[in-house]
């Protein structure tokens, strides 16, 4: 069983503080247990429950009535307002099926989400933003690490499903090369990549993580892309501004990059460098330069 700090439940919820130490005052379904030290910390059920509440909250339910539900009162009750539900309702859902390690609700949720968004949509405004907050994108580890498998796995699944029902682009489609360099394996974000640069028509190859950087120039001068694309996840800023250096030595081809914001300074967008952070403007980018190069 995990525990979380209470930054970890902020962070994880979106309920305040504050609001937690009051309620923790005024009602008796949350009280966190505490260290030696008197520091609070939370286990996987009462996140699971907060998370439920927080959704509640949300559908207009006042949290005076919520504290005399029972837990089967509240899990029905998120259960049918998640048929009709907004962005944040449903990944709260997703972040539960993580806590529960529970494959089945994480697929109907997904589905759910697929059904009446769309996969592109759910890929950026749904997928993303749920890993971003429970930090496996950026790898502040903010689940344990059987969690953060466990979801990750099952994601992977969906996304290589998802692009092998995709159409091969054209010969002449503008082609994009995808990778991550050296000691970067967190491959998530770059497969959400590889999947919506192929729903917008680009031809994409993907060398996948921990690639060698003296490789990446062979194989631009094998492929030719007409744009580089790679995130740097591990905060070291020195070192990507290294590698990024060597990446504008080595070629002229326009390079995309994301990743930890600590990476990066403030004015890293250049003539051939583009920086995004988050993939809605990775996909309004490419969309706008794939009509560009046409």
């Amino acid at each position: 069983m995990a525990s979380y700090s209470m930054a970890e439940i902020v962070s994880l919820t979106g309920i305040k503080a504050h609001t937690l130490r009051k309620w923790e005052t005024r009602y008796d379904f949350i009280i966190p247990k505490r260290t030696n030290t008197n520091i609070r910390y939370y286990s996987d059920e009462q996140l699971r429950k907060l998370l439920n509440i927080n959704i509640l909250i949300r559908n207009g339910n006042r949290i005076s009535k919520i504290d005399k539900m029972t837990n089967t009162e509240i899990n029905d009750k998120v259960a049918s307002i998640l048929l009709d539900s907004n962005q944040s309702d449903e990944i709260n859902a997703l972040i539960i099926s993580m806590i529960e390690l529970d494959e089945l609700a994480f697929d109907q949720t997904i589905n759910r989400i697929i059904k009446n968004k769309g996969l592109l949509t759910t890929v950026t405004d749904f997928i993303y933003p749920f890993l971003n907050q429970i930090g496996i994108l950026w790898t502040t580890h903010k689940a344990m690490p059987a969690q953060e498998h466990f979801i990750s796995n099952l994601i992977r699944q969906k996304i290589f499903a998802a692009i092998e029902k995709l159409p091969l682009a054209k010969e002449e489609a503008p082609k994009i090369l995808l990778f991550l360099l050296e000691d970067e394996d967190h491959e998530i974000g770059l497969l959400l990549a590889n999947y919506i640069a192929r729903e917008l028509g680009w031809r994409v190859y993907y060398l996948g993580s921990k690639v060698p950087i003296e490789n990446i120039e062979k194989v631009i001068n094998i492929t030719k892309p007409q744009l580089l694309l790679s995130l740097f996840i591990l905060i070291r800023p020195s070192w990507v501004n290294n590698k990024i250096e060597i990446l504008k030595n080595i070629t002229q081809v326009p390079i995309v990059i994301s990743g930890s914001q600590s990476n990066f300074t403030d004015n890293i967008n250049s003539k051939q460098i583009k920086y995004f952070k988050s993939p809605t403007e990775m996909v309004d980018f490419l969309t706008e330069s794939i009509k560009k190069i046409k």
